[in-house]
């Protein structure tokens, strides 16, 4: 009978330990995917200290249109059209927000220039 119970508790303790490092390696899984996640949140953070000034509307100068909108264009899978109303809205405003998408309410003129169905009409 000794014997039985030593093998039963023997059982019962692995299945303890067992179950102590699955949790801690649960615990540890999760922390370490929400400092990630936390990591790549701040990475793909806009930046909230914009100079409005640099940017507004016009703060460029014509011949200053081409360089800018290649910039904002340069990682869009549809380079020709971006580039297209891209200097259309700059000859326009004299503005290009900064970044490569986004960060329009820094060109009020570039963010409510709509195409006829109300779309943006500048990338």
């Amino acid at each position: 009978m000794a014997a039985a119970n030593k093998l039963v508790s023997t059982g019962g303790g692995r299945s303890l330990v067992l179950t102590v490092i699955f949790v801690i390696i649960t615990v540890a899984a999760l922390s370490s995917s929400s400092i990630a996640m936390a990591a790549t949140a701040a990475s793909n953070a806009k930046p909230s200290n914009l100079d409005l000034a640099s940017y507004g509307a016009g703060s460029l100068r014509p011949s200053q249109c081409l360089p800018q909108c290649t910039r904002r264009c340069s990682k869009t899978q549809y380079h020709k059209a971006c580039m297209f109303f891209c200097k259309k809205c700059c000859n326009k405003c004299l503005c290009v927000p900064p970044g490569f998408y986004g960060n329009k309410s820094v060109c009020p003129c570039y963010n409510n220039w709509k195409t006829q169905q109300g779309g943006p009409k500048c990338p």
